[in-house]
């Protein structure tokens, strides 16, 4: 059985992000407003970054400025999961992310590919090849 992982609860934000502020962070941010501007545009629900501590730090602040729902979910010393956007997709990811994503059930990696905004049609063959249920044979003959 995989370990739980904690997540984050307490503020991690221990300096102000011009301080913080690095070349290194640069793609991360760049993401990052692009994923607001997605948001914004509701293109997507939910949005999932794997980042440093020292990038989190940067993100969180622009994130509650804007009253942008999100939860951290630690993975090591150095990185976290950083999931956000709209209310009730962050509460349902909240919910069932307790442990590492490849610790997920099947069902709750087909629910967060599609609150991710994966392809449904790819999560669907995901879900019937991982569930051990298998693929139809009409949608193996529409695959070739």
């Amino acid at each position: 059985m995989a370990e739980p992982v904690n997540l984050i609860v307490q503020d991690v934000r221990t300096q102000s992000s011009a301080r913080v502020r690095s070349p290194d962070a640069a793609p991360v941010l760049r993401l990052f407003h692009h994923n607001i501007y997605e948001y914004g545009r509701g293109v997507r629900g939910l949005f999932l970054m794997t980042v440093s501590r020292q990038e989190l730090e940067l993100v969180l602040g622009k994130l509650e400025a804007q009253g942008i729902h999100h939860f951290v979910q630690e993975l090591s010393p150095a990185k976290v999961n950083l999931f956000f956007g709209r209310p009730a997709f962050v509460a349902v990811a909240r919910s069932f992310v307790t442990r590492p994503l490849n610790a997920l059930t099947v069902e709750e990696d087909f629910m967060l590919g599609t609150l991710l905004g994966y392809d449904r049609e790819q999560q669907c063959r995901r879900f019937l090849t991982r569930s051990g249920r298998g693929m139809p044979e009409e949608l193996l003959l529409a695959a070739e």
